[in-house]
Protein backbone atom coordinates (compact mmCIF):
# COMPACT_ATOMS: atom_id res chain seq x y z
CA UNK A 1 0.00 0.00 0.00
CA UNK A 2 1.86 3.32 -0.94
CA UNK A 3 0.84 4.58 2.24
CA UNK A 4 2.65 2.56 4.55
CA UNK A 5 6.02 4.05 2.82
CA UNK A 6 7.91 6.63 4.16
CA UNK A 7 7.36 10.27 3.27
CA UNK A 8 10.77 10.50 1.04
CA UNK A 9 9.78 7.37 -1.31
CA UNK A 10 5.91 8.63 -1.98
CA UNK A 11 7.84 11.87 -2.93
CA UNK A 12 9.79 9.89 -5.64
CA UNK A 13 7.00 7.51 -6.45
CA UNK A 14 4.99 10.53 -7.47
CA UNK A 15 7.46 11.97 -9.48
CA UNK A 16 8.31 8.86 -11.28
CA UNK A 17 4.44 8.31 -11.82
CA UNK A 18 4.21 4.80 -10.07
CA UNK A 19 1.87 5.96 -7.82
CA UNK A 20 -0.93 9.52 -8.44
CA UNK A 21 -1.56 12.23 -6.37
CA UNK A 22 -5.28 10.73 -6.09
CA UNK A 23 -4.11 7.57 -5.78
CA UNK A 24 -2.20 8.54 -2.22
CA UNK A 25 -4.61 10.83 -1.27
CA UNK A 26 -7.03 8.04 -1.29
CA UNK A 27 -5.03 5.54 0.07
CA UNK A 28 -4.35 7.81 3.09
CA UNK A 29 -8.70 8.77 3.89
CA UNK A 30 -9.06 5.14 3.35
CA UNK A 31 -6.72 4.73 6.18
CA UNK A 32 -8.17 7.37 8.20
CA UNK A 33 -11.63 6.32 7.76
CA UNK A 34 -10.89 2.62 9.21
CA UNK A 35 -8.57 3.52 11.56
CA UNK A 36 -9.59 7.19 13.39
CA UNK A 37 -12.97 5.92 14.92
CA UNK A 38 -10.51 4.41 17.48
CA UNK A 39 -7.85 6.69 17.71
CA UNK A 40 -9.77 10.00 17.52
CA UNK A 41 -6.31 11.51 15.80
CA UNK A 42 -8.00 13.86 13.77
CA UNK A 43 -9.46 17.03 15.06
CA UNK A 44 -11.04 17.39 11.31
CA UNK A 45 -10.32 15.90 7.83
CA UNK A 46 -10.54 17.77 5.10
CA UNK A 47 -11.61 15.16 2.50
CA UNK A 48 -13.01 17.11 -0.06
CA UNK A 49 -9.92 19.72 -0.17
CA UNK A 50 -7.79 17.20 0.39
CA UNK A 51 -9.32 15.22 -2.86
CA UNK A 52 -9.52 18.39 -5.21
CA UNK A 53 -5.85 19.04 -4.27
CA UNK A 54 -5.08 15.85 -5.45
CA UNK A 55 -6.48 16.29 -8.86
CA UNK A 56 -4.90 19.85 -9.48
CA UNK A 57 -1.46 18.40 -8.25
CA UNK A 58 -1.71 15.23 -10.95
CA UNK A 59 -2.75 17.89 -13.27
CA UNK A 60 0.37 19.76 -12.89
CA UNK A 61 2.38 16.72 -13.20
CA UNK A 62 0.61 15.97 -16.66
CA UNK A 63 0.96 19.22 -18.18
CA UNK A 64 4.99 18.91 -16.92
CA UNK A 65 4.56 21.98 -14.44
CA UNK A 66 7.82 22.32 -12.09
CA UNK A 67 6.96 20.38 -8.61
CA UNK A 68 7.64 21.31 -5.35
CA UNK A 69 9.28 18.88 -2.81
CA UNK A 70 6.29 17.53 -1.67
CA UNK A 71 4.48 17.45 -4.48
CA UNK A 72 1.38 15.09 -4.33
CA UNK A 73 2.29 14.28 -0.70
CA UNK A 74 -0.64 14.36 2.00
CA UNK A 75 0.59 15.85 5.24
CA UNK A 76 -1.45 17.08 8.22
CA UNK A 77 -0.64 19.73 10.77
CA UNK A 78 -1.50 19.47 14.63
CA UNK A 79 -4.36 21.77 15.66
CA UNK A 80 -2.16 24.60 16.80
CA UNK A 81 -1.12 25.80 13.42
CA UNK A 82 -3.76 28.32 11.82
CA UNK A 83 -5.45 27.19 8.40
CA UNK A 84 -7.07 29.84 6.42
CA UNK A 85 -11.04 29.52 6.62
CA UNK A 86 -11.15 26.69 10.06
CA UNK A 87 -10.53 27.41 13.50
CA UNK A 88 -7.21 26.83 15.24
CA UNK A 89 -8.69 25.26 18.67
CA UNK A 90 -5.44 24.01 20.17
CA UNK A 91 -8.32 21.74 22.06
CA UNK A 92 -9.97 24.65 23.75
CA UNK A 93 -13.98 25.78 24.24
CA UNK A 94 -12.14 29.15 25.17
CA UNK A 95 -10.96 29.48 21.30
CA UNK A 96 -14.74 29.01 20.36
CA UNK A 97 -15.22 31.49 16.95
CA UNK A 98 -12.08 31.79 16.21
CA UNK A 99 -11.18 31.26 12.14
CA UNK A 100 -8.07 31.48 10.73
CA UNK A 101 -7.19 34.27 7.98
CA UNK A 102 -4.26 33.15 6.89
CA UNK A 103 -2.04 30.00 7.13
CA UNK A 104 0.43 30.17 9.73
CA UNK A 105 4.00 30.18 7.97
CA UNK A 106 5.21 26.09 8.57
CA UNK A 107 1.76 25.74 6.93
CA UNK A 108 2.18 27.96 3.90
CA UNK A 109 6.04 26.09 3.35
CA UNK A 110 4.14 23.03 3.23
CA UNK A 111 1.69 23.78 0.55
CA UNK A 112 4.06 25.92 -1.16
CA UNK A 113 6.17 22.90 -2.09
CA UNK A 114 2.85 21.09 -3.39
CA UNK A 115 1.80 19.16 -0.19
CA UNK A 116 -1.70 18.29 -0.01
CA UNK A 117 -3.12 18.69 3.64
CA UNK A 118 -5.30 16.00 4.68
CA UNK A 119 -6.90 17.17 8.25
CA UNK A 120 -5.94 18.84 11.68
CA UNK A 121 -4.69 16.36 14.37
CA UNK A 122 -5.44 16.73 18.08
CA UNK A 123 -4.06 18.48 21.19
CA UNK A 124 -4.85 19.07 24.75
CA UNK A 125 -6.08 22.03 25.94
CA UNK A 126 -4.11 25.01 25.04
CA UNK A 127 -0.91 21.78 24.73
CA UNK A 128 -0.61 21.84 28.04
CA UNK A 129 -0.12 18.11 28.80
CA UNK A 130 1.92 15.46 27.88
CA UNK A 131 -1.66 13.66 27.21
CA UNK A 132 -3.38 14.57 24.20
CA UNK A 133 -7.69 14.62 25.52
CA UNK A 134 -9.88 17.91 25.50
CA UNK A 135 -13.30 18.70 25.90
CA UNK A 136 -13.95 19.73 22.10
CA UNK A 137 -12.66 16.33 20.39
CA UNK A 138 -11.78 14.03 22.96
CA UNK A 139 -8.84 11.64 23.94
CA UNK A 140 -6.32 10.44 21.01
CA UNK A 141 -5.54 6.58 21.82
CA UNK A 142 -2.14 4.81 21.18
CA UNK A 143 -2.13 3.65 17.96
CA UNK A 144 -1.28 -0.24 19.48
CA UNK A 145 -2.96 -0.06 22.37
CA UNK A 146 -6.34 2.58 22.90
CA UNK A 147 -5.94 1.91 26.82
CA UNK A 148 -2.81 3.78 26.89
CA UNK A 149 -1.58 7.73 25.31
CA UNK A 150 -0.04 8.27 22.47
CA UNK A 151 1.68 11.23 24.65
CA UNK A 152 1.28 15.17 24.24
CA UNK A 153 0.92 17.64 23.02
CA UNK A 154 1.57 16.73 19.14
CA UNK A 155 -0.05 13.34 20.17
CA UNK A 156 -2.89 13.48 17.58
CA UNK A 157 0.35 13.95 14.80
CA UNK A 158 2.08 11.49 16.50
CA UNK A 159 -0.79 9.10 16.50
CA UNK A 160 -1.75 9.76 12.51
CA UNK A 161 1.88 9.42 10.87
CA UNK A 162 2.56 5.91 13.60
CA UNK A 163 -1.19 4.45 11.60
CA UNK A 164 -0.61 5.50 8.21
CA UNK A 165 -2.95 7.87 8.13
CA UNK A 166 -0.48 11.09 7.52
CA UNK A 167 3.19 10.40 6.04
CA UNK A 168 4.62 13.58 7.92
CA UNK A 169 3.39 17.19 9.52
CA UNK A 170 4.17 19.68 11.55
CA UNK A 171 3.96 19.49 15.50
CA UNK A 172 5.47 21.93 18.26
CA UNK A 173 7.80 20.89 21.59
CA UNK A 174 7.71 23.59 24.50
CA UNK A 175 9.03 20.67 26.69
CA UNK A 176 9.35 17.60 24.50
CA UNK A 177 5.74 18.26 22.97
CA UNK A 178 7.44 16.35 19.59
CA UNK A 179 9.69 13.96 20.67
CA UNK A 180 7.84 12.16 23.41
CA UNK A 181 4.99 11.39 21.47
CA UNK A 182 7.01 10.46 18.68
CA UNK A 183 9.42 7.78 21.02
CA UNK A 184 5.69 6.90 22.36
CA UNK A 185 4.44 5.81 19.05
CA UNK A 186 7.46 4.99 17.06
CA UNK A 187 8.12 7.94 14.81
CA UNK A 188 10.85 10.80 13.98
CA UNK A 189 10.46 13.96 15.51
CA UNK A 190 12.91 17.17 15.70
CA UNK A 191 13.07 20.11 17.98
CA UNK A 192 14.71 22.47 16.42
CA UNK A 193 16.81 25.60 17.67
CA UNK A 194 14.58 28.48 18.63
CA UNK A 195 14.91 30.72 15.49
CA UNK A 196 15.27 28.44 13.03
CA UNK A 197 11.44 27.36 11.99
CA UNK A 198 9.10 30.19 12.38
CA UNK A 199 6.12 30.04 15.01
CA UNK A 200 4.33 32.34 13.20
CA UNK A 201 0.16 31.63 13.15
CA UNK A 202 0.78 28.99 16.08
CA UNK A 203 -1.54 29.72 19.07
CA UNK A 204 -0.46 29.74 22.18
CA UNK A 205 1.84 32.23 20.39
CA UNK A 206 5.32 31.39 20.01
CA UNK A 207 6.80 34.87 21.04
CA UNK A 208 8.56 36.00 24.11
CA UNK A 209 8.68 34.46 26.37
CA UNK A 210 7.14 31.10 25.43
CA UNK A 211 9.67 31.05 22.55
CA UNK A 212 12.22 30.71 24.75
CA UNK A 213 11.24 27.19 25.32
CA UNK A 214 8.37 26.52 22.58
CA UNK A 215 9.29 25.70 19.05
CA UNK A 216 7.45 24.31 15.82
CA UNK A 217 8.74 21.48 14.10
CA UNK A 218 8.35 18.46 11.64
CA UNK A 219 7.30 14.81 12.36
CA UNK A 220 7.41 12.09 10.41
CA UNK A 221 8.30 8.36 10.50
CA UNK A 222 11.85 8.20 9.23
CA UNK A 223 15.14 10.62 10.09
CA UNK A 224 15.40 11.22 6.71
CA UNK A 225 12.05 12.11 6.38
CA UNK A 226 12.71 15.09 8.90
CA UNK A 227 15.90 15.78 6.61
CA UNK A 228 13.65 16.93 3.63
CA UNK A 229 11.07 18.63 6.11
CA UNK A 230 14.05 20.85 7.34
CA UNK A 231 15.25 22.10 4.68
CA UNK A 232 11.29 23.44 3.47
CA UNK A 233 11.07 24.53 6.78
CA UNK A 234 14.04 26.12 7.80
CA UNK A 235 13.78 29.90 7.05
CA UNK A 236 13.36 33.45 8.12
CA UNK A 237 9.84 35.14 9.01
CA UNK A 238 10.15 38.86 10.83
CA UNK A 239 6.67 38.15 11.92
CA UNK A 240 8.58 35.71 14.65
CA UNK A 241 10.56 37.40 17.20
CA UNK A 242 12.81 34.40 17.74
CA UNK A 243 13.31 33.90 13.84
CA UNK A 244 17.07 33.72 12.77
CA UNK A 245 18.17 34.32 8.91
CA UNK A 246 20.40 31.58 9.21
CA UNK A 247 21.17 29.64 5.38
CA UNK A 248 21.27 25.93 5.27
CA UNK A 249 24.69 24.58 6.10
CA UNK A 250 26.49 21.15 4.36
CA UNK A 251 27.17 18.88 7.70
CA UNK A 252 30.35 18.10 8.44
CA UNK A 253 31.78 14.46 7.84
CA UNK A 254 30.66 12.05 10.23
CA UNK A 255 34.08 11.98 12.17
CA UNK A 256 32.74 12.72 15.43
CA UNK A 257 32.76 12.80 18.87
CA UNK A 258 29.04 11.83 20.51
CA UNK A 259 28.78 11.93 24.57
CA UNK A 260 26.14 9.16 26.12
CA UNK A 261 24.52 10.56 28.80
CA UNK A 262 22.25 7.30 30.34
CA UNK A 263 19.84 9.29 32.61
CA UNK A 264 19.36 12.68 34.46
CA UNK A 265 21.50 11.96 37.79
CA UNK A 266 19.56 9.80 39.96
CA UNK A 267 16.55 9.66 38.11
CA UNK A 268 15.72 6.58 36.58
CA UNK A 269 15.03 5.69 33.61
CA UNK A 270 13.32 1.90 32.50
CA UNK A 271 15.90 -0.37 31.92
CA UNK A 272 14.69 -0.99 28.10
CA UNK A 273 14.75 2.14 27.68
CA UNK A 274 18.89 2.41 29.01
CA UNK A 275 19.17 -0.43 26.77
CA UNK A 276 18.04 1.17 23.31
CA UNK A 277 20.14 3.86 24.76
CA UNK A 278 23.06 1.66 24.93
CA UNK A 279 22.39 -0.22 21.70
CA UNK A 280 21.80 2.97 20.03
CA UNK A 281 25.51 4.04 21.11
CA UNK A 282 27.01 1.13 19.99
CA UNK A 283 25.60 1.70 16.40
CA UNK A 284 26.88 4.92 16.08
CA UNK A 285 30.10 3.39 16.79
CA UNK A 286 29.69 0.65 14.59
CA UNK A 287 29.37 3.70 11.51
CA UNK A 288 33.19 4.97 13.24
CA UNK A 289 32.00 7.90 15.50
CA UNK A 290 33.64 7.82 18.90
CA UNK A 291 31.17 7.48 22.02
CA UNK A 292 32.18 8.38 25.36
CA UNK A 293 30.59 9.06 28.86
CA UNK A 294 29.15 11.83 29.24
CA UNK A 295 28.21 13.49 33.07
CA UNK A 296 27.68 17.21 33.11
CA UNK A 297 27.93 18.57 36.16
CA UNK A 298 25.89 21.48 37.91
CA UNK A 299 22.62 20.68 35.51
CA UNK A 300 20.26 19.22 38.58
CA UNK A 301 17.89 22.75 38.50
CA UNK A 302 17.30 22.87 34.84
CA UNK A 303 13.97 20.51 35.21
CA UNK A 304 13.08 23.23 37.72
CA UNK A 305 13.85 26.24 35.62
CA UNK A 306 12.09 24.39 33.03
CA UNK A 307 9.06 24.33 35.32
CA UNK A 308 8.81 27.74 36.53
CA UNK A 309 9.27 29.28 32.62
CA UNK A 310 6.64 26.30 31.36
CA UNK A 311 3.90 26.53 34.26
CA UNK A 312 4.51 28.99 37.19
CA UNK A 313 4.57 31.88 34.87
CA UNK A 314 2.27 31.80 32.70
CA UNK A 315 0.11 30.01 35.06
CA UNK A 316 -1.42 33.19 36.46
CA UNK A 317 -2.29 34.07 32.31
CA UNK A 318 -4.13 31.42 32.33
CA UNK A 319 -5.62 31.84 34.97
CA UNK A 320 -7.07 34.94 34.01
CA UNK A 321 -8.24 33.69 30.45
CA UNK A 322 -10.03 31.06 32.17
CA UNK A 323 -12.26 33.21 34.82
CA UNK A 324 -15.93 32.74 34.78
CA UNK A 325 -15.74 29.69 32.18
CA UNK A 326 -13.87 27.46 34.89
CA UNK A 327 -16.56 24.97 33.88
CA UNK A 328 -15.69 24.72 30.43
CA UNK A 329 -11.85 24.05 30.98
CA UNK A 330 -10.72 20.44 30.79
CA UNK A 331 -8.95 18.85 33.46
CA UNK A 332 -5.50 18.47 31.43
CA UNK A 333 -5.20 22.42 31.23
CA UNK A 334 -6.31 22.40 34.89
CA UNK A 335 -3.65 20.38 36.31
CA UNK A 336 -1.24 22.62 34.73
CA UNK A 337 -2.28 25.61 36.52
CA UNK A 338 -2.20 25.05 40.37
CA UNK A 339 1.22 26.97 40.34
CA UNK A 340 1.31 29.98 42.74
CA UNK A 341 2.16 33.13 40.97
CA UNK A 342 5.89 34.72 40.44
CA UNK A 343 6.75 37.42 41.14
CA UNK A 344 8.64 39.99 38.75
CA UNK A 345 11.99 39.53 40.61
CA UNK A 346 11.32 35.26 40.22
CA UNK A 347 11.04 35.94 36.39
CA UNK A 348 14.51 37.92 36.84
CA UNK A 349 16.38 35.79 38.82
CA UNK A 350 15.13 32.73 36.91
CA UNK A 351 15.86 34.07 33.60
CA UNK A 352 19.10 34.79 34.51
CA UNK A 353 20.26 31.25 36.02
CA UNK A 354 18.79 29.61 32.57
CA UNK A 355 21.31 31.21 30.79
CA UNK A 356 23.87 30.16 33.74
CA UNK A 357 23.37 26.65 32.77
CA UNK A 358 22.89 27.16 29.22
CA UNK A 359 26.79 28.46 29.05
CA UNK A 360 27.82 26.06 31.63
CA UNK A 361 26.05 23.14 29.42
CA UNK A 362 27.53 24.21 26.29
CA UNK A 363 31.02 24.81 27.70
CA UNK A 364 31.45 20.97 29.27
CA UNK A 365 29.51 19.70 26.28
CA UNK A 366 32.62 21.00 24.04
CA UNK A 367 33.14 20.04 20.41
CA UNK A 368 30.80 16.91 20.71
CA UNK A 369 28.66 16.33 18.32
CA UNK A 370 25.82 15.33 20.21
CA UNK A 371 24.61 13.52 22.95
CA UNK A 372 22.45 10.07 22.98
CA UNK A 373 20.31 9.51 26.17
CA UNK A 374 16.56 8.71 26.86
CA UNK A 375 13.80 11.22 25.75
CA UNK A 376 12.46 9.95 28.80
CA UNK A 377 12.11 7.54 31.24
CA UNK A 378 8.82 5.60 30.73
CA UNK A 379 7.29 4.25 27.53
CA UNK A 380 3.67 5.18 26.42
CA UNK A 381 1.68 5.04 29.99
CA UNK A 382 -2.08 4.28 30.66
CA UNK A 383 -4.51 7.22 30.43
CA UNK A 384 -4.10 9.53 33.31
CA UNK A 385 -1.99 7.75 34.55
CA UNK A 386 0.99 9.85 36.97
CA UNK A 387 2.88 7.51 38.71
CA UNK A 388 5.24 4.63 37.50
CA UNK A 389 7.86 1.94 37.82
CA UNK A 390 11.33 3.35 36.20
CA UNK A 391 14.72 1.22 36.88
CA UNK A 392 13.04 -0.32 39.84
CA UNK A 393 11.74 2.62 41.52
CA UNK A 394 8.61 4.79 41.78
CA UNK A 395 8.58 7.91 39.62
CA UNK A 396 5.84 10.38 39.01
CA UNK A 397 5.21 12.44 35.23
CA UNK A 398 8.01 15.43 35.94
CA UNK A 399 10.47 12.94 37.15
CA UNK A 400 9.88 11.01 33.88
CA UNK A 401 10.23 13.81 31.54
CA UNK A 402 13.22 15.41 32.81
CA UNK A 403 15.49 14.19 30.31
CA UNK A 404 12.83 15.61 27.42
CA UNK A 405 12.98 18.87 28.79
CA UNK A 406 16.49 19.82 28.95
CA UNK A 407 16.51 20.96 24.96
CA UNK A 408 13.62 23.38 26.37
CA UNK A 409 15.31 24.68 29.07
CA UNK A 410 18.72 25.54 27.14
CA UNK A 411 17.24 26.57 23.78
CA UNK A 412 19.11 22.95 22.14
CA UNK A 413 17.98 21.11 19.38
CA UNK A 414 17.06 17.62 19.46
CA UNK A 415 16.02 14.73 17.79
CA UNK A 416 14.22 11.41 18.64
CA UNK A 417 14.98 7.99 16.64
CA UNK A 418 12.73 5.16 16.84
CA UNK A 419 15.64 2.28 18.23
CA UNK A 420 13.13 -0.37 19.58
CA UNK A 421 10.55 -2.48 20.97
CA UNK A 422 9.29 -2.94 24.95
CA UNK A 423 8.58 -6.45 25.87
CA UNK A 424 5.16 -5.47 26.11
CA UNK A 425 5.01 -4.10 22.58
CA UNK A 426 5.54 -0.27 22.99
CA UNK A 427 7.86 1.70 20.79
CA UNK A 428 11.45 3.23 21.93
CA UNK A 429 13.00 6.33 21.04
CA UNK A 430 16.33 7.37 21.65
CA UNK A 431 17.17 11.30 21.68
CA UNK A 432 20.20 12.99 19.72
CA UNK A 433 20.70 16.36 21.74
CA UNK A 434 22.81 18.81 19.20
CA UNK A 435 24.29 22.34 19.72
CA UNK A 436 22.51 25.51 18.83
CA UNK A 437 21.73 25.79 15.19
CA UNK A 438 23.52 22.48 14.21
CA UNK A 439 20.31 20.62 13.07
CA UNK A 440 21.83 19.91 9.92
CA UNK A 441 24.45 17.60 11.66
CA UNK A 442 22.10 16.58 14.25
CA UNK A 443 19.85 14.81 11.40
CA UNK A 444 22.93 13.72 9.36
CA UNK A 445 23.90 11.75 12.49
CA UNK A 446 20.13 10.66 12.92
CA UNK A 447 19.95 9.46 9.56
CA UNK A 448 23.53 7.37 10.24
CA UNK A 449 21.58 5.96 13.09
CA UNK A 450 18.86 4.51 11.57
CA UNK A 451 20.65 2.89 8.44
CA UNK A 452 22.89 1.42 10.98
CA UNK A 453 19.64 0.11 12.66
CA UNK A 454 17.73 -0.94 9.54
CA UNK A 455 14.31 -1.65 9.11
CA UNK A 456 11.84 -0.39 12.11
CA UNK A 457 8.41 -1.77 12.75
CA UNK A 458 6.69 -1.25 16.27
CA UNK A 459 4.37 -3.75 18.00
CA UNK A 460 1.34 -5.59 15.23
CA UNK A 461 1.24 -4.51 11.98
CA UNK A 462 -2.39 -3.25 12.16
CA UNK A 463 -3.02 -3.25 15.64
CA UNK A 464 -6.36 -0.66 15.94
CA UNK A 465 -8.25 -2.73 12.32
Amino acid sequence: MPNRSSLCLMVSLVRDGAVSPVELVEAHLREIERRNPRLNAFVTVLAGQARAEARAREADLKRGEPLGMLHGVPVTVKDSFDVAGLPTQAGSLLRTGHRAAEDAWAVARLRAEGAVLLGKTNTPELLASYETDNAITGRTNHPLDPERTPGGSSGGEAAAIASYCSAGGLGSDGGGSIRVPAHFCGIAGLKPTPGRIPGSGHYPVIGNPSGLLTVVGPMARTARDLQLLFIILAGYDPADPFSTPLTLKRPEPLSLRVGLWEQFYTVPVDEEIRDAVRRAADLLESTGIRVEPFAPQGMEKAPNLWAFLFNRWPASIVRKLMEGMEDRVHWTLKESVTAADPTSEDAYLQLAARDRLRASFLRQMGDMAALIMPVCGITAFRHRERRYLAGGREIGLFQAMMPAVIANVLGLPAVTVPMAVSKAGLPIGIQLLGRPFEEELLLELAVALEEARGPFAPGAPDPVS
